[in-house]
């Protein structure tokens, strides 16, 4: 029997208690802070136990190249995940939270600030060991939209289907940082002056209908199809598991949520596809 095994990793406070609660939903055996030195007596269980077909390691910075060796040595399928959030927002929630730093912990650092930098630290000298990892940034992510993305991506342990998510944002409310392609559409017309279509959103006909019935979305979507077409096809052959397509406008509201749609709605059928809308928070699933 072949393991599948999950190694979750990332900045302390990224999410990892989320993703992991989410991969034990998703029906793997789920194991936190698991002792480095007892990695041996580990593979053997799995090898015996045939429940332990699926299993999921949150693993620590300092453990991880540990973990990742041990297992890549092994003949077990293994997939990474990556959890990244911003040193400004993991302030925060150690600050809301009050709890303590696993580097502070462990007296490894003195303070939030420099057990972040030297989590951080680790992490950048891996970069070039993280073959195949699915990054996640849960900067502007709630435990909800993060367990539902985990669930997505992971549901009914298929990891080899090829899966798209089709993201809208605003650029005044930054960039998602776990995009692999970013799309402007800045450009297309805005319904935000239409005093009737201001309050819509690209969800509702009336503003859905205003931006794609534009020659110059017309013209555009017609190249983006073009390019999408090439692109899709190619990482699908290359066995790319999971790309994350951002379609950013200004706020976030019309244009971005528009195009977002008519693309999910373009390839739902030819690929495994979801679609988000960050920032008017209204998650939608297919």
């Amino acid at each position: 029997m072949k393991q599948h095994i999950v190694l979750l990793t990332g900045m302390s406070g990224a999410g990892k208690s989320s993703a992991m609660n989410a991969l034990e939903d998703l029906g793997y055996y789920c194991i936190d802070n698991f002792p480095k030195e007892l990695l041996p007596q580990l593979e053997n269980v799995l090898q015996k136990e045939q429940k332990y077909e699926y299993i999921a390691l949150s693993v620590s910075a300092i453990d991880y190249m540990t973990f990742f060796n041990f297992f890549d040595d092994t003949s077990s399928d293994i997939q990474i995940i990556f959890l990244d959030c911003s040193d400004e927002e993991l302030l925060l929630r150690y600050r809301f939270t009050r709890r303590r730093h696993p580097l502070i912990a462990n007296g490894m650092a003195t303070t939030l600030e420099e057990a972040i930098e030297l989590e951080r630290d680790y992490f950048n000298k891996m970069q070039g060991n993280q073959k195949g990892t699915i990054h996640f940034d849960t900067t502007k992510m709630s435990t909800s939209e993060l367990a539902k993305r985990i669930r997505n991506r992971f549901k009914g342990n298929d990891t080899a289907k090829f899966t798209i998510t089709f993201q809208s944002f605003g650029f005044k409310h930054g960039l998602p940082m776990d995009a692999d392609i970013v799309i402007d559409v800045r450009f297309l017309p805005n319904p935000f002056y239409e005093p009737a279509l201001r309050k819509k959103t690209g969800n509702d006909k009336a503003v859905y209908d205003y931006v794609m019935m534009a020659q110059e979305t017309q013209d555009f979507i017609t190249r983006l199809k073009a390019y999408c077409d090439f692109v899709f096809a190619a990482y699908n052959e290359q066995h790319k598991s999971h790309m994350i397509v951002g379609v950013g406008c200004t706020g976030g509201q019309h244009r971005s949520v528009t195009i977002c749609n008519w693309l999910y709605d373009t390839y739902k059928d030819t690929y495994r596809c979801f679609k988000s809308h960050r920032d008017i928070g209204d998650q939608e699933i297919g």
